[in-house]
Order: structure tokens, then sequence, then C-alpha cells
């Protein structure tokens, strides 16, 4: 027997394959005790129904009868009733009978002499929940293993990876959204969450502060679940804008988590917000540059091209490590679809919370390639529902950029207009805020005459009156009134700040 022979015949045989029929079968998680002995806790004692009411649903459970008993139970309790053996089994007198052969109101009497002590009430409530979640994996793999078998050819893999991301965040977040109907009293509950939060941040506002007092103002900070378009001609500062309010907000929460600690992290009551920062047009060290030079102080020209004197180099240090820190995330994948950024922001906010997205700019997001041969409206469609879907998921509210279209420049008036966003249709209608930037400076700039002549002069004292100032117009808002924000603008470190107004005159006190 030669060397190949032997090593082959050392070899263990293949194990031989199991037929279907032979595979022993598998339960799927449950735990009836557990079920049975909350129950009856509750039927004990209803206040064991306030320790696992806020994550504990009927669904949860897995046996059908003890949904029903759950449910019915929270409804009296809710109402302000008792709920016993006695006041739930009129509920069920003409509910069949149980495996064992029980009446309902047999085996409610039985849930509550066999009840466990309202002490363990969370425990087992969470023993519950957790293999209801585990229940909901299996079906979720199932689905991921037939859909692999059995794609049709215009399902690539890669998109099949993106909808069972989606599936997988989406059970992840159980009991945030995606959970149907609510009430109106919960809804109301949300409602008062929301103004005590308001109450306790800085400057009173219900939604994310932008450190632009103006602008807040007017919105009241960005809206969780709000589709907000930033849209501006090139040179505007549309960027610009989006960055200063991203670092504004991403420092304000990093500040906040250093100077209350004793909250949790993704406690609403905290200041500003985790950022994420789509940037599909500049690289992400291009726009860690702009925002240092944004707070620095320091052209970022000067920057690149290493123009900085040794105290300007101290001042970038310094402010780079006060920026280390920030709770700033940057994606710079260009060309990305709507899916993708959706599937990105998802893994993002579990895995670091996430409180606003930035995309830098929309017309560089793509759709599916079913809408893109439809024509670019359609696929704009697609892309702006998407966002407003996703900010709806995530209770996060997304800034989007926008470009206009060259109709600005052929009016007297260059201020924009919700006519001019291209696509507008889908833009306008989706978008819970527009807004557009205006820099008159900029065009007035342009029309400079021969120096020496009336022209000039009068020209000179129009850059004077606009140098420096920007506006942001409120096109449209649902939740408040439109308008115009002045801001002012500096050019050389591309940051937007407060207008100081030189109208005001404070009181005098006699």
């Amino acid at each position: 027997m030669n060397a190949i022979t032997r090593r082959r015949s050392s070899e263990p045989a293949p194990r031989k394959q199991e037929a279907p029929d032979s595979l022993p079968f598998r339960a799927v998680p449950h735990n009836l005790e557990a079920e049975q002995a909350l129950l009856g806790a509750i039927l004990i004692n209803n206040e064991a129904h306030d320790r696992v009411s806020s994550f504990l649903e009927p669904g949860h459970f897995y046996d059908p009868l003890h949904q029903q008993i759950y449910e019915t139970a929270a409804t009296l309790i809710g109402a302000g009733k008792q709920a016993t053996p006695i006041t739930l089994k009129t509920f069920f007198a003409n509910t069949e009978a149980t495996q064992d052969g029980l009446t309902v109101p047999q085996y409610l009497g039985r849930l509550a002499a066999n009840a466990t002590t309202i002490i363990n009430a969370r425990d087992y409530g969470r023993t519950i929940y957790d293999l209801a979640t585990r229940r909901q994996l299996i079906i979720v793999g199932e689905e991921m293993v037939n859909v692999a078998y059995d794609s049709p050819v215009d399902f690539p893999p890669k998109q099949q990876i993106e909808e069972a991301e989606m599936k997988l965040f989406a059970l992840a977040e159980t009991g945030k959204y995606g959970q149907g109907f609510a009430t109106f009293s919960s809804a109301l509950a949300t409602a008062i969450e929301m103004a005590n939060s308001a109450y306790q941040r800085d400057g009173g506002l219900s939604g994310i502060a932008t450190a632009l007092r103006a602008l807040d103002s007017k919105l009241g900070g960005l809206q969780a679940s709000d589709l907000l378009i930033l849209a501006g001609r090139p040179s505007m500062g549309k960027t610009a804008l989006a960055t200063n309010l991203a670092f504004n907000i991403a420092r304000a929460r990093a500040r906040s988590l250093q100077q209350r600690p004793e909250l949790a992290p993704d406690d609403i009551s905290h200041d500003g917000a985790v950022v994420g920062f789509f940037s599909l047009e500049m690289s992400a060290e291009q726009l860690a540059t702009r925002i240092i030079s944004e707070q620095a102080g320091i052209p970022s020209e000067k920057i690149r091209r290493g123009l900085i004197n040794e105290d300007e180099f101290k001042r970038l240090v310094d402010t780079s490590r006060e920026m280390a820190n920030l709770p700033l995330f940057i994606d710079q994948t260009g060309g990305i679809s709507i899916a993708q950024l959706a599937a990105r922001a998802r893994r993002l906010k579990r895995q670091h919370g996430l409180g606003l997205i930035v995309v830098d700019y929309l017309q560089l997001l793509s759709g599916s390639s079913r809408r893109a041969s439809e024509g670019r409206v359609q696929e704009v469609s697609e892309i702006t529902t998407g966002l407003k879907a996703l900010a709806k998921e995530l209770n996060a509210p997304i800034l989007a950029l926008s470009q206009l279209s060259r109709a600005v420049e052929n009016r007297e008036d260059k201020r924009p207009q919700l006519a001019d966003l291209r696509e507008s249709g889908s833009i306008e209608q989706d978008a819970d805020v527009v807004m557009f930037v205006f820099r008159e400076e900029y065009y007035v700039e342009r029309t400079k005459p021969a120096e020496g002549t009336a022209e000039f002069n009068d020209w000179m004292a129009k850059m004077q009156a606009v140098s420096g100032r920007a506006e942001v117009i409120i096109g449209k808002q649902r939740h408040g009134p439109v308008g115009t924000v002045n801001l002012q603008f500096d050019a050389n470190v591309t940051r937007f700040s407060d207008l100081a107004h030189d109208a005001y005159i404070p009181q005098r006190t006699e």
C-alpha cells in the first residue's frame, strides 16, 4: 500500500447525511411556566403589570390564550379597574377549554394560585420578551434562507443583504418604531415628554438646537423625524451652513455628556445629538479641514497650502484636540443609493446612537434601477420618499442639501423660491421644512463697475450694506411660520453666526 493509499485509508469516512424525516423536531423558544407565573402575579397584584407594561405586549406571549388574558387584564387596568380571576372570567365565558380540560375561569384560578411574587415580575417579563425576540429572529433567518435559495434574477445578493439588515434593525428597535397604530393617550404622553425635554434643555427648544439663535427661534430646533431641505445656488454656502450646524450639534452633545454624567447617554434631556454626515461630494479629509478652519478661524486655503505661522499652527492643534472626541461620523462614499444610505444610518444608530443625519447632497444619491429607468423625476421622488421614511423610522431629523435650477439667474431678484428646486414636485411635497441660503453679496460683487465713476460709488455703498450678510429663507415649514433669518457669514473661514443687531438699543433705567 503506497503513502497516498495509507493516508486516504486513515481519513474518517464522510458522515452519512440524515434524511429530512430523521432530523429531530425542534420547538421554537418559549417558556409557558414563565408566562403562567407572570399572569398569575398580575391577577394577584395589578402593580405587577406596571413593571412590565413598558416593554411587554400581548404578542410576546407564546400561548394564544395567554395573549388574550394579558391583553384583557391590561385593558381593565388601563381603565382603572381591578383585573382578577373574577373580573376576567366574564370575558372568557364562551372560550374553549384548555388542553388540560379546564375551563378558562378555572384556568385563571390556577394561574392565581401558582403566581410568582411581584418582585420577580420584571424578570419573568424580560424572559418572555427575550424568547419572543428569538422567535422573531428565527423567522427572519428562515426568510433569508428561502430568499437566498429562490431569489429572482432582478434581486441581487446586495439588495438581499440590505433588506435583511433592515429587518434585523427593525427587530432590534422593537418597541420604538413600526408598531402600527398607537392610542391617542400614548401619543399625548409622547407630546408631554417632548415638552418636558424642551423645558430641561438649554434654550427651551423641543428640537435639537443649532446654536444659531435666530434660526432656532423660527424652527424651534431641528425636530425629530423631520426631513429638512437646504437648497441654494453654487457658492451660496450650503455645505458651509450644513457643516456649521453638524459641528455645533455634535459639540453640544459632547459637552452635555461631560457636564451631565448622571444622565444616560441616550437620555432625551441631553443637548445636541450624535451626527452622521454623508459627504457624497467632498472627502472626509476635505470636510474635516473645512470644519477645523471654521472653528480655528484660519482660512482653509492657508491650511492646505501650509501658509500658516507658528501661532496659527498651535491654534490649529488645540482646536483639533477639542474636536477629536466629537460624536460626528463622516461617510465619504460617493454615488450610494438611498437603500445603502438607510442601511448605513441604521448601523450607525445601532452602534453609536444617531440624532441627526446630514446628506450633501440629495442629487448625488441614486434610487433603484427600476425607478432610474423611469426617469430622473421618478428616481428623485423615490429618494425623497425614502429619506422621509428613514427620518420617521430612526426618529431623527434628516438635513438634505439640494441644488437649485438656473432659473434663479434669469431673474432680477435672485432670491430663491420653491419652484426653483430641481424636480421640485417630490422634494417640496415630502419635505417638512424647505430652506434656501442666499447671499446678495455674491451677486453684487460681480457687478463691480470701473473705479472712479459714479456707479462705482453706488456699488461701494451697496457692497457695504450686504457685505458679510446671509439670508436663510424658510420657504416651507409644516410646524411653524415661514420667513427670512438674517445671519453673519465670514467668507474667509466659511462660518455662519448670529447677526449682531445694530439697531437694537437697550432700554435705559431711570
